[in-house]
């Protein structure tokens, strides 16, 4: 296995292609709040590059069922999050 699973109390697990790389305590937070969202599907992933972000994990992917979360679409592009900070 090439990630890390994280088990979330009352969500879905977090699979995260972090090994080696540190994530900030906001970070995981906000994936685990992700996590416990009744229309995610499956698991949520973390990317290496993952950080906190306005609205959603950066470097996340937050797959749905009939439902969009817009705080989650394209957040990683050009790591909008970082203008804010």
């Amino acid at each position: 296995m090439n990630y890390l699973q994280h088990n979330v109390e009352n969500g879905v697990p977090i699979k995260m292609w972090t090994r080696g790389v540190p994530v900030e305590d906001a970070a995981r937070r906000q994936l685990e709040n992700a996590a416990r969202l009744p229309v995610v599907f499956k698991h949520v992933a973390a990317m290496p590059d993952v950080h906190l972000g306005i609205g959603a994990t950066v470097g996340s992917v937050i797959p749905t069922i009939k439902a969009i979360i817009p705080a989650a679409v394209g957040v990683d592009i050009g790591c909008s999050s970082d203008i804010y900070l």
